[in-house]
C-alpha cells in the first residue's frame, strides 16, 4: 500500500511530461473547447484523465505514488499560475489573448474560423445580451476562458 514500485523522481518526472503535453494539446485546441464544455467534451477530459494515469504513475497504484504525483501536479499548477502572473509573455502564451469577434457590427469570421466558433454558438451568446442580431453589437470578444463578452451599441447608432 505503501510502498513504491517506481523510483519517486520518476514519478515526478512522467507527472511533469504528462502535464506539460496536456497543456499543450489543450492549448492547440482552442478557447471554446476548454470554456464551453458540451457533454462529449467532459467525455473526452474524462476518457483523457484515465488514459494518461498509468503514463504518470508507471503502473505503480501505491498510495505513496498517488501523493507524489498530487503534489507533483498542483505544486506545477501552482508554479505556473505564480510564474504567468509575473510574466505577460508567458501568460499570454499559455492562456492566449482575447479576441474581437465583432466591432462596430462587423463580424470577423477569420476570428471565429480560427477559433470554431459556430454562428449558433455566437448567436445565443448575443442573445444572452439581449442582442437581436450582429448589427446590435458595438463589440464581442472572446475571452481566454471561452465565454464570450458582448457589449451592445448605445440606443440610436
Amino acid at each position: 500500500m505503501w510502498t513504491l514500485s517506481v523510483a519517486w523522481w520518476e514519478l515526478i518526472v512522467r507527472s511533469l511530461i504528462v502535464y506539460g503535453l496536456l497543456m499543450v494539446l489543450l492549448r492547440i485546441t482552442g478557447k471554446r473547447q476548454v470554456g464551453q464544455l458540451a457533454p462529449f467534451d467532459l467525455v473526452l477530459l474524462l476518457v483523457l484523465s484515465n488514459a494518461v494515469q498509468n503514463a504518470m504513475n508507471g503502473g505503480d497504484n501505491s498510495v505513496t505514488a498517488g501523493i507524489i504525483s498530487a503534489v507533483t501536479l498542483i505544486g506545477l499548477n501552482f508554479l505556473i499560475g505564480y510564474l504567468t502572473y509575473r510574466s505577460k509573455k508567458l501568460e499570454t502564451l499559455i492562456e492566449g489573448q482575447p479576441e474581437v469577434l465583432i466591432h462596430n457590427g462587423k463580424l470577423f469570421e477569420k476570428v471565429m474560423a480560427r477559433a470554431q466558433l459556430t454562428h449558433h454558438e455566437l448567436n445565443a451568446a448575443l442573445r444572452q445580451e439581449g442582442c437581436v442580431c450582429v448589427a446590435d453589437v458595438h463589440c464581442a470578444i472572446l475571452e481566454n476562458n471561452g465565454t464570450i463578452t458582448v457589449h451592445q451599441r448605445p440606443a440610436g447608432q
